[in-house]
């Protein structure tokens, strides 16, 4: 199989690489709401957390040739589930259609005290 790491520029909370190539595949590692200016999470709590977790993920993807529609599988990891419909509403703004499958989980902590992170597989589109 073919494999290759993914690098970019974006503060993260210990060793791993941001990404991952593996065939046909990406597998962006937990991204949390850091912001790449500051290094800090933003403020604003899940929606926003979320939105730049998101963000984060893009640069990841970028790197492997990817969108976000190219997304297959998200797990979303929130510190309290009755966040549950924010976290719906950003899907929604994200995925206006045809939705990745994905998976919420409630988590006791996240690194750094954020109140949500994601993990994300894609397709990488051939051609």
């Amino acid at each position: 199989m073919n494999k290759r790491t993914i690098s970019v520029r974006l503060p993260k909370a210990g060793p791993y690489s941001p990404g991952v190539i593996a065939g046909d595949l990406v597998f962006v590692s937990g991204q949390v709401g850091f912001s790449p200016a500051t290094g800090r999470l933003v403020e604003g709590g899940v929606e926003k957390e979320l939105r730049q977790a998101f963000a984060n993920a893009q640069e990841v993807l970028a790197e492997a040739q990817c969108k976000l529609s190219d997304v297959v599988k998200v797990t979303v990891f929130v510190t309290d589930l009755s966040q549950f419909p924010v976290v719906n509403k950003v899907f929604e703004e994200i995925f206006p259609s045809e939705a990745p499958a994905r998976t919420t989980v409630e988590v006791s902590a996240l690194p750094l005290g954020a109140a949500v992170e994601v993990d994300i597989v894609a397709a990488i589109p051939s051609g």
